[in-house]
């Protein structure tokens, strides 16, 4: 077979795409407008909920949520191992204790079973990682919430209101699952989706949060606050100031910046449209290498059952009895035949940051059996069913 080269995960752009960002860029209104206003409509129609929030990055988000419910120093978030560092961070960021919980055995979801006996007093948030677009088990994480509500110390009036751990999806990889008839997005108390360049859905940089409405708060003040932290605490944004004679505005807080600009808004617009279609040829591409590996005796996730649809993110495989050092010659040789692959995660245990905070991979034995011989494939609407073939050929070669 003659060698092709094969991108991992490149963004697929249409001439449609790039003609409503021309249209913005003519417009004369480029940054947080109109546009911005209809894709986040859009995204919480398509999510089943009353609204969304579109920022400048799913990290932005999951902070965002984070500073909304007052989440800080003294207080602890449980998230997995498994999982990339912007899960973290802004637990980090705020000043919070991020408590990471091993995967279950042969999993990649976080140990249920362990996450139980992470939650404490001072836990306020666990954040679930819907990895490689399948989400989590729900029912069970919120059986786990109810059975410590008793637990749960609010430190200010809007975790008074909700009363209990708080459940923040981290569904960067997610946007377009489905878990029992629910829509990633309407299954959480918040949920982060990401639209980074590598993922289904594309604004270049950029994401969106979404939350279930709470009894006793109105869902147009909660949009506001995610309004406020993104720009700059400002009481008007820049479309509102336009209107005759409302230049003036008041500062509420010494916020942040990091709000979505029209011209990333057009590009989603434009993605979100043909989003059932990119869904169906994921779906398609999943089967393909799923009916030749598994005979093969690969381990592969299970992106699609009776109860669930993944978003077709990503495409994990394992090879068995293979080491650390194996998996990297394996990819080593994958890319010399043109076959471009990663690796999701290396777990944080692992890395310098998180090592310096005292975390040890030795405590996380589950997680790195699944990182030790794990290979993602390329996964992604611009693969033809040639590039496919090509792949399971050179993946074969390997085993």
């Amino acid at each position: 077979m003659e060698k092709r080269t094969i991108a991992f995960s490149p963004p697929d752009i249409t001439d449609e795409e790039i003609a409503g960002v021309s249209e913005v860029l003519k417009s004369g209104w480029i940054t947080t407008g109109t546009k911005t206003k209809e894709f986040e409509k859009k995204i919480a129609e398509y999510c089943h909920v009353k609204k969304a929030v579109c920022l400048n990055s799913a990290t932005a988000c999951l902070e965002s949520i984070l500073r909304l419910l007052g989440v800080g120093e003294g207080d602890e978030v449980i998230v997995p191992a498994y999982t990339y560092t912007a899960t973290v961070s802004p637990v980090c960021h705020v000043g919070a204790r991020p408590v990471m919980v091993d995967t279950a055995e042969n999993s990649f979801e976080m140990d249920y079973d362990k996450l139980e006996e992470a939650v404490n007093e001072k836990t306020k948030v666990i954040i679930p990682v819907d990895l490689a677009g399948i989400m989590c088990d729900y029912d069970r994480i919120f059986s786990i919430v109810e059975q410590n509500r008793n637990r749960f110390s609010p430190k200010n009036d809007l975790q008074k209101i909700f009363g209990k751990i708080i459940v923040v999806a981290d569904a960067a990889h997610a946007f377009g699952a489905v878990r029992d008839g629910k829509n990633c997005g309407e299954v959480a108390d918040f949920t982060s989706f990401s639209f980074h360049a590598v993922k289904n859905l594309t604004t270049a940089e950029g994401g969106a949060l979404t939350w279930k409405s709470i009894d006793g708060i109105e869902d147009d003040w909660i949009y506001q606050q995610f309004m406020l932290l993104s720009l700059h605490g400002q009481s008007k944004d820049a479309l509102a100031k336009t209107k005759i004679g409302a230049w003036e505005y008041d500062i509420i807080s010494p916020s942040y910046k990091c709000n979505m600009t029209d011209i990333m808004a057009a590009i989603g617009l434009i993605q979100l449209k043909r989003y059932p279609q990119l869904l169906v040829r994921r779906k398609e591409i999943v089967e393909r290498y799923d009916d030749v590996f598994r005979t093969l005796g690969i381990q592969t996730v299970n992106h699609y059952s009776k109860d669930k649809q993944s978003s077709g993110h990503l495409y994990l495989l394992r090879i068995p009895k293979i080491t650390e050092k194996q998996r990297n010659e394996i990819i080593v040789r994958l890319a010399e035949l043109g076959v471009i692959t990663n690796v999701h995660y290396k777990p944080l245990p692992m890395m310098t940051a998180y090592k310096k905070m005292g975390f040890c991979i030795k405590n996380y034995p589950n997680a790195y059996k699944q990182y030790q011989n794990e290979i993602t494939l390329p996964l992604h609407t611009r693969l033809s069913n040639e590039d496919i073939l090509y792949i399971i050929d050179a993946v074969k070669r390997q085993v």
